[in-house]
């Protein structure tokens, strides 16, 4: 007796793809625009000797490089795992 589960009885995967799919997009679209901002402010801080504000500004700019690559990563991911899930 083989004992398999059954992934057609759990319906919904094209609008779970949908919905993690909007939401990383929004996440992707701000992480970018708080990168845009960081890197201005971190380079007219640097150039005007403000260096506590050029160190809150390169860290706020690596954080959202972070945060975009994790993003854009994570829609990958999850369209991976629910292909995968199908196969199974």
């Amino acid at each position: 007796m083989d004992v398999f589960p059954d992934f057609g009885a759990v319906g919904g995967a094209d609008d779970l793809r949908a919905v993690i799919g909007a939401l990383l997009t929004f996440v992707l679209i701000i992480a970018v625009l708080m990168l845009i901002v960081c890197a201005i402010v971190w380079a007219l801080a640097t150039a005007n000797g403000h260096h506590t504000a050029a160190t809150k500004a390169r860290v706020g700019a690596w954080t959202a490089l972070g945060a975009a690559v994790l993003a854009g990563g994570g829609i990958a991911w999850v369209n991976w795992l629910l292909d995968l899930g199908t196969q199974l």
